[in-house]
């Protein structure tokens, strides 16, 4: 009940990102519910089935990850002065959190039932009655418990990553400026990047293992195609922090004026909390422009289904999200700083060209990455 009466009284633009949860969270709940009808139509073919679950644990991930970031922007989950003495600390509020991200999801996954049951023809009296009836297995009678189960894991899922991200920490004994310090995983990223090439390299042209049943039928390439790219997004992501606190210090490098410290030293700041969304933006956009290619190359048009394109439209639409809300939440954090720049008689051009700066150097380094990495994914299965 506290969730609820603090969205009644949030600004629209947090409800709004509330409610943009929601919607990724029904797209995520309608692909889970397609694959537990084509599981019901076609018994005979579980291991498909299986395989069609784990492509939608992909898009299942973006959306948690999209939620955590919209509930770490929350100003209603910040500890304030006066809350703690009503019973509101730092960890029940954590609570509120979770709470709200599990209300903002189970909503998703409500009208995704809904809609589901609507294209099946189970809900008459509105438009397009039954219009997917085939597709989605109407003859045969959906277990509601497995319906259930399916549509419960997102909330439970993206409340306790909320829950988990938001828990109170305690201060380090001494603790270190997180512009002095570089983050360890670019070492590290860089290898599974090689590890996850060089897996969908062999996959693609050995053509070992069997076909992937993707939703929509993307059926002609090997299960180790998607696990090499699942290893190069999760290398660019572990990477992104590492390449964006580099881009700090190669603003700073030369002689720099006061305008280049400032966006370097901040760029070196914000490194943990802009780097990992923007390296899996990168991924993903990797991905996509390999799938673009791969479309070009000699499949055509039925190589990437409707449910294969919700899918993928979900994994862009949530990490772009992910990224403008972590770039909001850095320019929360530095509101203090602004100011106090602001106060000493700091001119606001400086500030601006600053931002540039730090956009322009991400921009300069990830853009190239991100075309190569891409190119390199689709050689293999375009030769």
């Amino acid at each position: 009940m506290l969730a609820l009466r603090l969205a009644r009284g949030t600004h629209p633009l947090v409800l709004t990102r509330r409610l943009l949860v929601a919607a990724a969270a029904a797209g995520v709940g309608f692909l889970l519910l397609c694959t537990l009808g084509y599981a019901v139509g076609h018994p005979e073919r579980s291991s498909a089935s299986v395989l069609r679950l784990l492509w939608c644990v992909l898009p299942l991930a973006a959306t948690v990850q999209f939620a955590v970031a919209v509930a770490r922007t929350d100003p209603s989950t910040r500890p304030r002065p006066g809350l703690s003495a009503v019973g509101l600390g730092p960890a029940r509020l954590t609570a509120v959190a979770a709470a709200s991200t599990a209300v903002a999801c189970t909503l998703g996954s409500v009208v995704a039932l809904l809609f589901y049951l609507h294209l099946r023809g189970d809900i008459t009296g509105l438009p397009f009655d039954g219009a997917a009836a085939g597709l989605l297995a109407a003859d045969q009678p959906i277990p509601l418990a497995a319906a259930l189960t399916l549509l419960a894991v997102l909330p439970v899922a993206a409340a306790t990553a909320a829950g988990l991200a938001l828990r109170p920490r305690t201060a380090p004994a001494a603790p270190e400026s997180a512009a002095t310090s570089m983050p360890s995983g670019l070492p590290w990223g860089v290898a599974l990047v090689a590890v996850g090439l060089a897996i969908e390299t062999y996959a693609a042209q050995s053509g070992a293992g069997s076909g992937l049943p993707l939703p929509g039928g993307f059926d002609g390439n090997p299960v180790g195609v998607l696990v090499g790219w699942v290893l190069t997004a999760a290398g660019l992501a572990l990477a992104g922090p590492g390449l964006a606190h580099g881009c700090g210090r190669l603003l700073q490098a030369v002689r720099p004026g006061a305008v280049r410290l400032l966006a370097g030293r901040v760029l070196m700041d914000e490194a943990r909390r802009i780097g990992r969304p923007l390296g899996v933006v990168s991924a993903v956009i990797s991905g996509t422009l390999a799938a673009a290619a791969l479309y070009d190359a000699d499949t055509g048009s039925d190589a990437f289904g409707p449910l294969t394109g919700l899918g993928a439209a979900l994994i862009l639409a949530c990490t772009t999200a992910t990224l403008l809300t972590a770039a909001l939440e850095s320019k929360q954090g530095r509101a203090h700083t602004t100011e106090a720049l602001l106060r000493i008689g700091a001119p606001p051009t400086v500030l601006r060209t600053a931002a540039l700066l730090r956009t322009g150097a991400l921009l300069a380094v990830f853009l190239p990455l991100t075309w190569a990495i891409g190119e390199l994914a689709a050689l293999p299965l375009t030769a």
